[in-house]
C-alpha cells in the first residue's frame, strides 16, 4: 500500500466514505461469503444460511462459498425447515463435511446446536437480542450467544468455532454475521432483517486485513487483533458516522484483502 500523506480527520472520513461507497455494492456479493443467505428470501433462513457461512469465513472466499453452498444444498435450500425438523438420521452426512480445521463432528454439534435454539429459545435473533437487551451491548450478545448455545452436550473442540469475546477474542465472523442481520444498507448487499439491535451498536468485524489497513490509516494503535483492538476501533470510526461505523468494514476489508494503493 502507498500513502502519499498524512490525513486530517476530514480527509480520512471523505477518503473511508469514497471506499465504503465504492465496496458498499451489489457486486461485493458474488465472491463474498454473504452470497450464501443470499441464495434465501425467508428471514429464518437467511439467519441460518448466513451463520453457518459465517462460522467457516476463514481463508479464501472461493473455498468458503464452495463449502457453504455444499450445507445449504444438503439442506435442499431450505435450512430453516431442514433445522427444525431433522432427525439424527438427517445429520449423518454432515458426519463427512470438512471445512479446514472444521470437522463432522463440529457440524453437527452446530446443526443440534441450532435445532435446541430455534425448538427452545425462539430462533438466532432472539438469543442475541436477548443477550444485547440485557448488557446493552455486543459483547454481552455475543458471550449470552456462546453460553446458549454450548448449553448442549459437545466435544470440547468445537468450541473453538465460536468465538467468546469474554475470552478476549475479536470475534470478527460473529460481527460479520450480525453485520449482515442488522445492518440496514440500503444498497442490497446487508439484509437489516434483525429490528431490536441498532446498527450504531456494531462492532467492526477486525481481521488481520482491516487491522493492518487500520493501523497504517492511523485508526487503531493497538497491535493484538483482539476484542480490546475491536472496541478501539469502532470507537474511531463511530467518530465519522455515529449511526452507522461499521459501513466501513467493506472499505477497511476490501483495501487489505485485495491489496490495492491508498492514494489521496
Amino acid at each position: 500500500m502507498i500513502f502519499e500523506m498524512i490525513m486530517t480527520d476530514t480527509e480520512l472520513k471523505r477518503f473511508l466514505d469514497s471506499q465504503a461507497a465504492r465496496f458498499d455494492c451489489v457486486d461485493f456479493i458474488a465472491e463474498d461469503p454473504i452470497s450464501i443467505p443470499h441464495r434465501c428470501s425467508r428471514p429464518d433462513d437467511i439467519a441460518i444460511a448466513g451463520f453457518l457461512a459465517a462460522t467457516i469465513a476463514w481463508g479464501q472466499r472461493k473455498s468458503i462459498v464452495k463449502s457453504a453452498n455444499q450445507l445449504i444444498n444438503w439442506m435442499d435450500g431450505a435450512p430453516h425447515d431442514f433445522i427444525t425438523n431433522c432427525t439424527e438420521a438427517d445429520l449423518q452426512p454432515f458426519e463427512k463435511f470438512v471445512y479446514r480445521t472444521f470437522n463432522g463432528t463440529d457440524c453437527t454439534t452446530f446443526l443440534r446446536s441450532l435445532h435446541n435454539i430455534y425448538m427452545n429459545h425462539g430462533g438466532l435473533e432472539q438469543v442475541v437480542t436477548e443477550g444485547f437487551k440485557s448488557s446493552g451491548s455486543i459483547r454481552g450478545a455475543l458471550s449470552h450467544f456462546y453460553q446458549v448455545f454450548f448449553e448442549i452436550d459437545h466435544q470440547h473442540r468445537t468450541e473453538k468455532h465460536l468465538a467468546n469475546p469474554d475470552k478476549g477474542s475479536a470475534s470478527k465472523r460473529m460481527n460479520m454475521y450480525l453485520r449482515w442481520m442488522v445492518r440496514q444498507s440500503g444498497t442490497g448487499v446487508d439484509f437489516g432483517i434483525w429490528k431490536n439491535i441498532p446498527q450504531s451498536a456494531l462492532c467492526i468485524p477486525l481481521d488481520v486485513h482491516v487491522g493492518n489497513v487500520s493501523r497504517q490509516l492511523g485508526l487503531l494503535t493497538r497491535k493484538q487483533n483482539d476484542w480490546q483492538a475491536v472496541e478501539e476501533l469502532t470507537a474511531r470510526l463511530r467518530q465519522f458516522c455515529p449511526e452507522d461505523p461499521v459501513k466501513y468494514d467493506f472499505a477497511l476489508f476490501s483495501l487489505g484483502v485485495n491489496n490495492l494503493e491508498i492514494r489521496i
